[in-house]
């Protein structure tokens, strides 16, 4: 088969969607990579290791031209027209906050498989995992960071010193992201509070962290208490496919401490605060009702070298069972990946993206 591999074109996107190990592998099971040239520059993956790895080097129009793309952040809208029928396209689409790409899509003709929808037989979503724990450790950085008076923030270091307490972090959501989140905030010694909805997470996060973080029930009147006494809060809620829940509403947000700062790593998927709306890694942040926001829609491609090799690391399996069998055959072959279908011949073909949409959900059943 012949794969793509775009260059990113999202702003401040230096993640490829294979790196040259990758393509050492599909090409030595004979098949064919085209790389667009400057696809890996930015995060040190030079058209010549592509080269010695067995692609070719092209432009966008051979790299989308391909029977299999493969990328990392959404198609852009003037990428979407560069596909059709015939085609697969693999990658992160977040479709349930993005109306015009999934209706440029459903133009084209493609079949879309997305990264964040594909699950596994233990549970969890695997092509996400690795991309939530990046956002989840970066989420405190970047909210210590947002902290500092010189940014907006209250003027507040989240570890405290001899005398002076601790910032106080509040995580929403205790998975992948909020899990790592904590992780990051307990090392940088702050005041931490989880918030779960899942009785049998809240046991798993009490007997992980063992009291170095508080574990709350998500409950609003907890939420609401927790948010108005932070520092910083942090929103990692997700559910597969469809929109991100409001958890923090616009006039709790007025009521939080003067120069407090939010980081919405739901963002991709809506934002989980009443008051987030994307931003870029140009320009981060903003202040609103008084409080420093972050919603970059693309965090993990500020560090984009160990986000692409993390990445690589569980996409390389299904992109080889896409190229070595086709969508139909990988799908038939494994149910879990056939989640990942959200558009096909100009329908939504994922239930929880078509419910976000308001549109009807048209499944495919692919036989083993």
């Amino acid at each position: 088969m012949r794969i793509g591999v775009p260059r990113e074109i999202k702003v401040h996107e230096y993640r490829v969607g294979l790196s040259p190990a990758s393509v050492d592998e599909l090409t030595s099971n004979g098949h064919e990579v085209v790389v667009e040239s400057g696809a890996g520059a930015g995060i040190g993956f030079d058209d010549a290791q592509y080269v010695g790895a067995g692609a070719t080097i092209g432009n966008v129009e051979e790299t989308f031209a391909a029977e299999l793309v493969v990328k990392v952040k959404e198609p852009q809208l003037e990428e979407c027209e560069r596909f059709g029928e015939g085609q697969v396209l693999f990658t992160y689409l977040h479709l349930a906050a993005d109306r015009p790409q999934a209706e440029a899509l459903m133009d084209s003709g493609v079949t879309a498989i997305a990264y964040e929808t594909v699950t596994a037989a233990e549970g969890g979503l695997p092509l996400l995992t690795p991309m939530s724990e990046v956002a989840g450790r970066m989420s405190v950085q970047v909210g210590a960071y947002a902290l500092q008076k010189a940014n907006g923030g209250r003027g507040t270091l989240l570890g405290g010193v001899s005398g002076v307490a601790p910032g106080k972090v509040v995580i929403l959501g205790g998975g992948i992201a909020g899990t790592n989140a904590a992780t990051i905030a307990v090392g940088m010694m702050a005041d931490v509070t989880v918030l779960d909805k899942s009785v049998a997470r809240m046991t798993w996060l009490g007997n992980h962290f063992q009291g170095r973080a508080k574990v709350l029930m998500a409950s609003d009147q907890n939420v609401r208490e927790q948010v108005l006494q932070a520092d910083l809060v942090i929103g990692a809620v997700l559910i597969p496919g469809a929109a991100a829940p409001k958890l923090v509403t616009r006039d709790m947000v007025g009521a939080m401490l003067e120069g407090a700062a939010m980081v919405d790593i739901s963002i991709d998927q809506g934002g989980c605060f009443e008051t987030s709306r994307p931003t870029t890694h140009d320009a981060p942040t903003y202040v609103e009702e008084g409080v420093v926001h972050y919603c970059v829609t693309n965090m993990p491609g500020a560090v984009a070298r160990t986000s692409t090799i993390a990445l690589n690391n569980v996409t390389l399996p299904y992109v080889r069972a896409l190229a070595n069998l086709g969508w139909r055959g990988a799908f038939a072959a494994n149910g879990h990946f056939a989640r990942g279908l959200n558009v096909h011949q100009g329908k939504i073909r994922h239930g929880s993206v078509a419910t976000a949409l308001g549109v009807e959900a048209v499944p495919i059943r692919c036989a083993a």
